[in-house]
């Protein structure tokens, strides 16, 4: 590893450390952020008070009276006309029982509501959070899922109103609970139904498979062209969502929580995961999906939405800890007053793993984090890292031993480049004594140019370039930043334990802190811990190595001691699994040393390099140029003084 190498490795170093820096809010930021929080919720708090009481004047809590026998009749001529004038013909679905129904497979627990007709919450099944409780994607209180349509110059919200169980699978006739397994399919339709229009209706149709975690939906609205405005260009589906707290790090899965979507005519796209973002996505949108770190709530058009408004924010005021951040979606649904009308859709309820959401075609992979911005790193992970890794995961064995044998088996790919980079350093070795008294031969600054000329010229005699070794180390960094992608977006390694680590996808808290520790944390992490003391030692094992290289640049010396101690600070709270790694990538790499050492004859490359040395050799086009450019300086190349 040379100058430049050290140079460049630094400098992508100073990058990231300085990105995340900088990218974090000040604490003058996030106090500004909770005034302004404080601010709207206690302007909401004296709305909601305002619309309660004029509510119970004018409707007396109709919703409690309609729960009592006769529903609507039990309203007074007052309230009934009230709702009219409100509603329309909706008038008579503003009241009524709010029952609930299950609609269940092999993979994921429905839970559906009359009123509004909706997905409140979604189960999965095969999986439990970090405290071992049942998995939620949402939280049933702040779901929201309705269209806002105009009929009779009214502004409707279907979440508002409530539906009518339609079964259309006859086998489950009038249960509240319906499951399906193995190959089997069950259909569930929820209605909603304006007044005084017989056989009008618009219609959610739920489709579920015994084994999917993709679902059908399907939007019919029939028999409506009278009761909706005829104006009505597109209905306004409304779709918001408290995403809820699924991992251990509340402040690592915060920010890998967002929303993706994806244009038809376009890639996938997403918004800011640090920051609270709205965004108009104004052509033909094909999917929006709500994303933590590991789960999907997605919905994916037959054809296409025609617009769509997204927004993700953290609510401040809510102070449950398993809140994570609210997810907002307002998507256009075409319309064309027809007399029956269908919008075809699809719900995506499940894990982010690469492999179930490929084989959708839909690019819904794009939102596993494989490192998609830069092609070589997706190539590396899609090809290389999870082909082999699904492979090695197939026999059942703890995922720490498929660590293991992952990092020899890249180690094993990498040791020509190994051999290569260490028989490079061995002749820079070699030659230090000349360097060191090329170095005492013109010890003033404005013998730089000079000294250069003749190490330059050293090295071309004895055919050493000093660049070798840098190509190899190029060759292993997309590697290394494959992995860095790879193992904390891995979802097989989610609360998967090896040795004192509970979850190789969290980190592997050795000590609890009764105090956090700036750019460090409230807990020690033994694999990081490990990983930052071998890198320190490969560190100095690589500086002797490098000899001359290194010992023309003190500074720079130091520098390479200090990053494993930031990356002790920024590992920290990162994938337990991804210290393990590079743990066992820096082992390994000791080990290749000792062995590659003991192959490499150092006299022999000595005696080859004298024995170059004393030939005469050609002036390279390189030292023609640097002597044209001295002479241009008004430097003489002979002496390297001025003229």
């Amino acid at each position: 590893m040379d100058r430049n190498t050290i140079t460049g490795l630094v400098l992508i170093f100073a990058i990231f450390v300085g990105y995340i820096y900088f990218t974090q809010p000040s604490e003058e930021e996030l106090l500004r952020r909770q005034h302004v929080a404080d601010s709207i919720s206690m302007v909401r708090a004296s709305q909601a008070r305002r619309d309660s009481l004029l509510r119970e004047r004018q409707l007396k809590q109709p919703e409690q009276q309609a729960t009592q026998p006769g529903g609507a009749a039990a309203l007074d001529s007052a309230q009934q006309a009230a709702l009219a004038s409100r509603l329309g013909y909706f008038a008579g679905a503003a009241t009524g029982d709010d029952k609930g129904f299950i609609l269940e497979n092999e993979k994921i627990k429905l839970f559906l509501t009359s009123k509004g007709g909706k997905i409140v919450n979604v189960e999965l099944k095969d999986y439990q959070t970090y405290d071992s409780l049942p998995l939620f994607l949402y939280n049933n209180d702040d779901t929201q899922f309705g269209y806002t349509f105009f009929s009779a110059n009214r502004s409707i919200n279907t979440s508002d109103l409530y539906f009518t169980p339609h079964y259309a699978d006859r086998r489950f006739d009038g249960k509240d609970s319906l499951f399906v397994a193995g190959d089997d399919s069950l259909t569930f339709a929820m209605r909603l139904h304006p007044d005084g229009t017989p056989g009008s209706y618009i219609e959610y149709v739920y489709t579920l498979y015994g084994d999917k975690y993709m679902m059908g939906y399907k939007l019919n609205i029939v028999g409506m062209n009278n009761v909706i405005d005829p104006e009505t260009a597109y209905f306004d589906l409304n779709w918001k969502a408290d995403l809820r707290r699924q991992e251990a790090s509340l402040d690592n899965e915060r920010n890998e929580s967002t929303i993706y979507y994806k244009y038809v005519q376009d890639d996938v796209d997403y918004l800011s995961e640090r920051k609270d973002v709205k965004e108009k996505l104004s052509s033909q949108v094909k999917w929006v999906s709500f994303k933590s770190r590991f789960f999907l709530s997605t919905i994916i058009a037959d054809q296409a939405f025609r617009n769509a408004e997204i927004e993700t924010f953290t609510d401040l005021q809510k102070t449950d800890k398993h809140y994570l951040r609210t997810m907002q979606a307002l998507i256009a649904i075409p319309y064309n007053n027809t007399q029956n009308q269908s919008f075809g859709a699809k719900f995506y309820f499940g894990p982010n793993k690469y492999r179930t959401l490929k084989k959708f075609d839909l690019q819904l992979e794009r939102q596993v984090p494989l490192g998609w911005g830069f092609f070589l790193l997706a190539w590396i992970n899609i090809y290389a890292v999870i082909p082999v890794f699904d492979w090695l995961g197939g026999y059942g064995w703890s995922y720490g031993i498929v660590i293991l044998i992952l990092t020899v088996l890249l180690k094993l790919v990498l040791s020509p480049i190994a051999y290569k980079t260490y028989k490079s350093s061995a002749r820079m070795r070699v030659l230090k004594p000349e360097v060191e008294e090329i170095n005492k031969k013109y010890p003033k600054t404005e013998d730089a140019l000079k000294k250069q000329q003749e190490t330059m010229a050293l090295y071309k005699k004895v055919g050493v370039n000093p660049m070798a070794g840098c190509l190899p180390m190029l060759l292993q960094f997309p590697i290394l930043i494959a992995m860095f992608r790879f193992f904390p977006s891995s979802i097989e390694l989610r609360q998967e334990s090896f040795l004192w680590a509970h979850d190789l996808s969290s980190y592997d808290s050795i000590l609890d802190l009764p105090f956090t520790i700036p750019f460090y944390g409230d807990h020690v992490s033994l694999f990081t811990l490990l990983m930052t003391i071998s890198t320190i030692i490969y560190t100095k094992v690589n500086n002797e190595m490098m000899g001359s290289a290194n010992a023309q640049m003190p500074g720079m010396k130091i520098m390479l001691y200090i990053m494993p101690v930031m990356f002790l600070g920024i590992f920290n709270n990162y994938a337990s699994g991804l210290s393990y790694y590079y743990l066992l990538a820096n082992l390994i790499t000791f080990a290749q040393i000792f062995i590659i050492r003991r192959s490499i004859d150092e006299d022999k490359i000595r005696a080859k390099i004298m024995a170059a040395k004393k030939k005469t050799v050609k002036k390279s086009k390189f030292q023609h140029r640097l002597e044209e450019m001295a002479k241009q300086r008004g430097y003489d190349p002979k002496t390297g003084k001025r003229k």
